[in-house]
């Protein structure tokens, strides 16, 4: 089974890399900033009122359905990396989490997607457009955060991160339905839709400490390497996890056309059969020959080889923190490497 073939594979992505120490669990990172979560959250609930009530339903709805706040998370260990102790980094925290909830609500209504985290999506209890207009209050919630914070270069990141996420979301609607996506197309997407926002998470922190322009770049590009390699691992478990683990319907992506980095590589890798059967699924999108499609991708190397370029961008990721002063803190954000390859969810 392909889930079995992951499972194999990221037993082996769980390795630790020469020179690097040995990891602590995403347990204890959550633990090491559970405080600032804490203090995170109360100030997510503050920041989500509106006097209009179904912007508060809509809202508090996607906000509460789960996830695993990685970005926000980011956002402190970077800050507590560096010796931060005030308290800006809540509210870059949150103003990073409403910008992918904002990301989330559209993207469900780009996708005509009904499901996500195992829940309905917003889109499918109140509509489209109530989807996009909170999608939109949340945004604009967010700037208006960012002008508290009254740093002209968070602003700045902030501001580029959000409009990089936008045209990401463009190339990807570009590539739907395009069998002649290129390995290098898919990446970009993902650099631009997902990865940017988790490297300006990375980044913030050391904004708000001061560090040096080389210390800056390193926990951007660590972040960059760290939301690459996040969406590759998601993009596997599209055709591994079970559909109550993931919360989302198994093959999700090819119903919606998307050739994503198994397809691609199962079309190069496997018989010219297959390769025509997988072309016609992200032609069409639909799931009517899910199975075969699977199967393909199965006696493909196209698992283990997306899992291997996953663990190559967590392997980058930790390499950027080798001139990053160690910490708890530091560790903590190998581990997130780490368990951004290993996880099954």
């Amino acid at each position: 089974m392909l889930s079995s073939t992951f499972n194999n594979n990221a037993e082996a992505l769980t390795e630790t890399p020469a020179g690097v120490p040995a990891p602590q669990t995403i347990e204890h990172v959550n633990e090491l900033v559970a405080d600032d979560m804490a203090a995170v959250n109360q100030l997510i609930e503050k920041r989500l009122q509106s006097e209009v009530v179904l912007v508060n339903q809509v809202s508090g709805y996607i906000i509460h359905s789960g996830g695993k706040r990685l970005r926000p998370v980011l956002v402190l260990l970077s800050a507590r990396t560096f010796g931060y102790t005030g308290e800006q980094h809540f509210n870059l925290a949150a103003i990073v989490e409403f910008i992918h909830t904002a990301t989330l609500l559209h993207d469900d209504v780009v996708d005509a997607s009904d499901r996500r985290r195992g829940r309905e999506t917003a889109n499918a209890l109140w509509g489209n457009e109530a989807a996009v207009l909170v999608g939109d209050f949340l945004y604009s919630r967010a700037f208006q955060m960012m002008v508290g914070v009254q740093r002209m270069r968070v602003m700045e990141i902030l501001a580029h991160a959000t409009n990089v996420i936008a045209e990401g979301e463009v190339l990807q609607l570009l590539n739907c339905n395009d069998p002649d996506t290129t390995e290098q197309r898919y990446l970009d997407v993902i650099h631009c839709k997902t990865a940017k926002l988790f490297e300006a998470a990375a980044q913030l922190g050391a904004i708000l400490c001061d560090a040096t322009p080389e210390q800056e770049q390193a926990m951007a590009k660590y972040g960059m390497h760290l939301g690459t390699a996040f969406q590759l691992v998601d993009d596997v478990l599209d055709y591994s996890a079970s559909s109550e683990t993931m919360g989302k319907n198994v093959g999700d992506d090819l119903a919606e056309g998307k050739p994503t980095l198994p397809l691609i590589r199962a079309m190069r890798q496997g018989t010219k059969a297959q390769s025509a059967l997988i072309r016609k699924a992200i032609e069409t999108g639909g799931l009517d020959n899910i199975t075969e499609v699977m199967a393909a991708i199965e006696s493909t190397d196209a698992i283990a080889y997306t899992a291997r370029k996953a663990r190559e961008e967590a392997d980058l990721a930790i390499a950027q923190l080798q001139n990053i002063p160690a910490s708890d803190y530091t560790d903590a954000l190998k581990t997130l490497a780490d368990f951004s390859v290993s996880r099954t969810y």
